[in-house]
């Protein structure tokens, strides 16, 4: 009855709330849910939270709403359809195949499979071991001869780096953001200008910072794949690591201030040449 009673619950309510009053009508923790699905209690605390952005691609997060819409007693196809409009994602992709379900024991293979590999592992080691002691055995070279050492060349010098930009002299130009993999942004105009853009951005696919937008400012989880511009200078990744980054500025003298921060990696030492026989 408390699963009759839930089902008719309205609309209104956000899929992250749905889920999560679902889960608790039939008296389930969010490890019992995690441990049917196979999705980490993270993303299942991320979904509940409706924190997209820290989830992977959009097809993992429909399949992962999917998965746990199943295992409460809800529609996971209409809750995945919504997430899918949420998020902006391409209707003309096919869904994304759920990988979730425990495994089925008749798709197992047999033990007999496994004998057989093992026996041709230790065939082919065997094969190894028999190689290698040939090899031990080649005669020595005979004693007494003086191989000539190759006067050793000085290393070429390294080309210099290019200077960082400074933040003076880029003032007013034009930021470009280039997406080397998918990836859900929201770009918005802090001093008020409302939104930018939101949604995912597919791979190769590029976003001209408007030139009228004041304070551009950007939110996402996987900075490490948003290739930063400014004018025909491209400047490399917005962050080298993945992890949720908000309210940082697209403005191009405060982005070219952000990668001066960064130094370069110093050059290592040259290693001395080595000493010629007597």
């Amino acid at each position: 009855m408390a699963e009759q009673g839930y089902s008719e619950q309205p609309e209104s309510l956000s899929i992250g709330d749905r889920l999560r009053q679902a889960r608790e009508a039939k008296g389930l923790t969010l490890e019992d849910v995690a441990s049917r699905t196979r999705i980490p209690i993270r993303h299942l605390q991320h979904i509940e939270r409706e924190e997209w952005d820290a989830l992977p691609a959009i097809t993992y997060c429909i399949g992962f709403v999917r998965s746990y819409a199943n295992n409460v007693g809800l529609d996971g196809a209409e809750l995945g359809r919504e997430v899918r409009d949420r998020l902006g994602g391409i209707r003309s992709r096919a869904p994304a195949p759920e990988y979730y379900q425990p495994a089925d024991p008749a798709r197992v293979p047999p033990r007999s499979v496994a004998v057989v590999v093992a026996i041709l592992v230790v065939v082919l080691l065997l094969g190894y071991l028999y190689w290698r002691s040939t090899l031990d055995d080649a005669p020595e070279p005979t004693a007494g001869v003086t191989l000539p050492v190759p006067e050793s060349k000085a290393p070429s010098p390294r080309p210099a780096a290019p200077a960082p930009l400074q933040p003076q002299s880029v003032t007013g130009q034009p930021v470009t953001l280039v997406a080397s993999e998918e990836v859900w942004v929201r770009i918005e105009d802090a001093a008020g200008g409302g939104s930018l853009f939101q949604g995912i951005m597919t791979a190769g696919q590029r976003f001209a910072v408007p030139p009228t937008a004041q304070r551009p400012v950007i939110r996402t989880g996987r900075p490490q794949v948003l290739r930063v511009a400014i004018g025909n200078r491209e400047l490399g990744p917005l962050e080298p690591a993945e992890r949720t980054v908000s309210n940082v500025s697209l403005r191009a003298e405060d982005l070219a201030a952000r990668f001066q921060s960064v130094a370069p990696a110093a050059a290592p030492a040259t290693a001395p040449a080595p000493a010629r026989p007597q």
